[in-house]
């Protein structure tokens, strides 16, 4: 209920924050309140805050924005990673330069006054933690603890521990890793939130089990029943995995080792072994997800909740104004968007158009290449990795010369690779490669240093996301959800979400066979390419330049029939009533 500041007598200061409340209840409950504790190596909250690399961490971000919007009582607890993952320099070949991405947390949080110590490799390793919180206009309020072990009286090398996302080696990734689960933990208990469930966001926090286990007297199923997590990657090789050998050293006799390889495996400590063997509710991030992390896992009980991305986040400003007057509501209740259709067709266009332009101008401040309005703009940017496979359309350069005959198309990508992806750094090389090919006959672009605010841009500016993973890879993927919510028509391979949200010729088009058809590799490969370049010459540009009444139709069902579904709003009401609430 709305609370006039002025009149109300209940108010306390927390951090040098005032929180106005209704009733001394209210305001007791707001700070005693079972919380979830939501813990994810990274989170992309915003791109000052550089303490994201891709797809998982700005999931994280929209999961805080969506609790916050409708007051789910959720805590997060991330690391600072001061240096950020990596800031990105291409040179004129496509060499990616790596530099840190440096940043001040204070001057976005509040340093808080409590440490825990954890045990690694024999030495006491003090953490701290800032604060931030990130407030909705609902009045729902989370706060992200980034956890930080840069404090004086630490070794030179444990104050390094929290620098670097992903960075380093083995031995740094697993201290990274005691810290956010062991220390997390200890953090939550020394700043009094009462925990109801703890959810992992992925396994790089499952070494809270451990924790929970000793404060619990070894008792697997009241930990089981504290635990929730979601695995996001459907290649075991992808796991985290250690040595025994290592983890001995860097942990001690702390936890016992017949505790280890009882839940994490017996040869090496599987960190997705061990959140499944300790929590209660286990979730994929997509229908086809589930399947396949089943076939992964046999006899483990994998649930399914698809992703979703924050509504009003990632609408560009001029759908969010076309939204705010034909569908009020619609940013804390995204299945109104349903009701798109009742936007008149030439403003849906409009506000397209200017989002589109909006794209154009940083691509010209940025690379110094004028793309045109009026030309066909396929996007697309993720993170730079093999399996990606960014360059699947430039296969046959003499077809897409050819489609570019017949009306004419520019293409923008963008996307890091991982300081030690050679694979990753190679593709970036070879789009540059087929741009100096093209030049003058296809406009193409790769934006450098790929972020959140790039990211926004991009999946509101272009006509068509284009998005070619290797199935079955891709366990969900965001980035064309987002573009949906802009009217943005996806062109995508059947795997992850797209399988889900995929209605052939109404929500946009498909890219060769599903996943689960089984046929070769090269046949798959040859229908791949087929309907690549089939349906751009056949479909897409025909329906662009000469069918505009039907391209708007698209973009009408892209946001009335995708994104009203494909939302974090829903997705957290998913957790709420199947994971938390158990």
């Amino acid at each position: 209920m709305p609370v006039r500041p002025e009149k109300t007598k209940f108010k306390t200061e927390v951090r040098g924050r005032v929180y106005y409340f209704c009733s001394e209840y209210c305001k007791r409950r707001f700070f005693e309140r079972p919380r979830i504790a939501y813990f994810s190596m990274e989170v992309g909250i915003k791109s000052e805050i550089p303490t994201y690399s891709g797809g998982l961490g700005v999931l994280a971000g929209d999961t805080i924005r969506s609790s916050a919007d409708l007051r789910v009582p959720l805590t997060a607890v991330t690391l600072v990673s001061r240096k950020g993952y990596l800031k990105q320099k291409l040179t004129e070949e496509g060499e990616q330069l790596e530099y840190p991405d440096e940043w001040d947390p204070s001057k976005y949080m509040s340093l808080l006054p409590q440490t825990v110590r954890v045990r690694i490799d024999g030495r006491e390793v003090k953490v701290g933690a800032w604060i931030y919180e990130h407030q909705s206009v609902t009045g729902g309020v989370v706060f992200i603890l980034f956890l930080d072990t840069d404090i004086e009286g630490n070794a030179p090398e444990d104050r390094r521990i929290t620098d670097v996302l992903y960075g380093g080696d083995e031995r740094y990734r697993l201290k990274q890793e005691i810290v956010l689960g062991i220390g997390g933990v200890r953090m939550l208990k020394a700043l009094d939130v009462n925990v109801a469930k703890y959810h992992m966001n992925e396994g790089h926090s499952s070494l809270l089990t451990l924790e929970l286990l000793k404060e619990n007297d070894m008792d697997e199923d009241k930990v089981k029943n504290l635990c929730v997590f979601t695995t996001h990657t459907p290649v075991e090789a992808a796991f985290d995995k250690f040595s025994y050998d290592l983890v001995q050293e860097l942990l001690g006799d702390e936890y016992p080792l017949e505790v280890l390889k009882r839940h994490g495996g017996q040869d090496r400590l599987n960190m997705t072994l061990l959140a499944l063997n300790l929590s209660k509710y286990t979730n994929g991030v997509t229908k086809e997800h589930m399947e396949y992390s089943r076939k992964l896992f046999p006899g483990y009980h994998i649930m399914s909740v698809t992703n979703g991305v924050h509504s009003y986040t990632w609408t560009s400003p001029y759908f969010r104004h076309l939204f705010d007057r034909y569908i009020p509501g619609w940013a804390n209740e995204p299945e109104l968007l349903v009701r798109v259709g009742i936007i008149p067709d030439e403003e849906l266009w409009e506000a397209h158009v200017k989002a589109k332009e909006a794209l154009l101008k940083f691509v010209k401040d940025e690379t110094g290449v004028e793309m045109e309005v009026d030309a066909l703009t396929l996007g697309f940017a993720r993170r730079a990795t093999s399996y990606k496979r960014a360059t699947l359309i430039f296969s046959e350069i003499d077809k897409l010369r050819e489609l570019n005959g017949f009306g004419k198309i520019q293409l923008v990508f963008a996307g890091k690779a991982h300081p030690r992806d050679l694979e990753g750094k190679r593709t970036i090389k070879e789009i540059y490669k087929y741009m100096r090919m093209l030049k003058g006959e296809i406009k193409i672009v790769y934006l450098e240093n790929y972020n959140m605010e790039v990211a926004a841009k991009l999946t509101s500016g272009v006509d068509v996301w284009l998005n070619t993973p290797l199935p079955p890879l891709e366990a969900s993927g965001t980035s064309g959800m987002k573009a949906a919510h802009n009217g943005v028509i996806n062109f995508s391979v059947l795997d992850g979400w797209w399988i889900e949200g995929c209605i052939e010729g109404v929500t946009g088009w498909s890219i060769g066979p599903p996943p689960n058809e089984r046929i070769e590799e090269t046949k798959r490969r040859e229908m791949e390419l087929e309907d690549l370049y089939n349906k751009l010459k056949y479909l897409i540009i025909p329906t662009f330049y000469d069918r505009r009444d039907e391209w708007v139709n698209m973009m009408n069902n892209s946001i009335g029939k995708v994104a009203y579904y494909f939302n974090s709003h829903r997705m957290i009401r998913r957790y709420v009533t199947e994971a938390y609430l158990l």
